[in-house]
């Protein structure tokens, strides 16, 4: 069982409070956290807007304890809306809509407090919050240090900016999460067509450069959750064969220019060397897994040249990577 609680606010009652992107951002990754990229069901999501509903302290703090009560595989919660560091108590929260002095919405230290004493129940939690100082999640509040976190086991956390730092929106969506979406659509994904937390993460550093806001991972994880699946880069049943091409790490196979139909310039040169149609399947295959830096092509820069010029591919380290899933028949 996996489920997910969505929360997007746009509406703070005043123009200089509103924001615009949040309610979008939550029905977007509504919608592509319901299903994997072929359209099987996915994560079983509940979803608040400021659109359909008040979205109160209150409501807040009542779906965020649902979500961590019961049983489940993996339970998600993201928030796009305002983020606030209080700093005479060194507190975080996200706001409600009827934030006021002294409630203004579901603390940070209490989110975290639920997601940590979930883990008897729900094996992996991912949180992701779009909105301004999301980074102080994790953060002992009641402590000097502010350098110190507090994650318990199971749980990952995914921020839009740091502890003293605001969260852009463009274009319609928050920043970050118009990237996670990109990276939930497929561009996150690995060569299986998974996509995790850390992937995720990822595209977004690598994305938003160094003067713009920094997004936050922390994560006590002992492995790598799938939040969702899209189509493969390469299918299985091909990728598998990299332990058959390869039946070493470090083998190199060897290709010439029967592998190729298109000799090129070398048409003449090669025309008494039929091509053979078992190599140029083979061929197709290593053009896919050089696509996806899984092999490269020996002392050539590009795999054509290889079989022009009779060398061969090896395998890249992440071709090894996976060569050696396919042997211990990891997919």
């Amino acid at each position: 069982m996996k489920r997910a609680l969505v929360i997007g606010v746009d509406d703070y009652g005043g123009a200089d409070n509103d924001l615009e992107g949040c309610v979008a951002d939550a029905i977007a990754v509504t919608e592509k956290f319901q299903t994997h990229g072929n359209g099987d069901p996915n994560f079983d999501v509940i979803t608040y807007t400021s659109n359909d509903m008040d979205v109160t302290t209150e409501l807040l703090d009542e779906g965020v304890k649902k979500l961590f009560q019961g049983k489940a595989e993996t339970a998600v919660l993201y928030f796009a809306g305002h983020g606030l560091l209080e700093p005479e108590t060194n507190r975080g929260y996200l706001v409600s809509q009827d934030h006021k002095k002294g409630a203004l919405g579901l603390s940070l230290a209490d989110v975290i407090g639920m997601a940590n004493g979930a883990h008897q129940e729900i094996d992996s939690t991912v949180i992701i919050l779009d909105c301004c100082h999301a980074g102080f999640l994790g953060e002992l509040s009641g402590l000097a240090n502010k350098d110190v976190s507090l994650i318990g086991k199971g749980v990952t956390i995914l921020a839009a900016a740091d502890r003293n730092q605001s969260a852009a929106e463009f274009d319609g969506h928050g920043l970050f999460t118009g990237i996670v979406l990109d990276g939930l659509s497929g561009s996150a994904s690995d060569v299986l067509g998974r996509i995790t937390p850390a992937s995720l993460y990822s595209l977004v550093d690598q994305t938003l450069g160094g003067w713009e806001q920094r997004p936050v991972y922390k994560a006590n994880v002992q492995r790598f959750i799938t939040l969702r699946q899209v189509p493969p880069k390469v299918a299985p049943e091909v990728l598998r064969k990299l332990k058959d091409y390869f039946p070493t790490a470090g083998y190199v196979f060897p290709v010439d220019p029967s592998f190729e139909r298109d000799r090129g310039e070398f048409a003449d040169a090669y025309k008494d060397i039929p091509v053979d149609e078992i190599n140029f399947a083979i061929f197709r295959e290593m053009q896919a897994f050089y696509k996806v830096n899984l092999v490269a092509p020996v002392d050539e820069p590009y795999p054509w040249q290889a079989a022009m010029h009779s060398t061969g591919f090896r395998l890249t380290a992440q071709g090894a990577h996976y060569r050696r899933l396919a042997e211990n028949k990891r997919f």
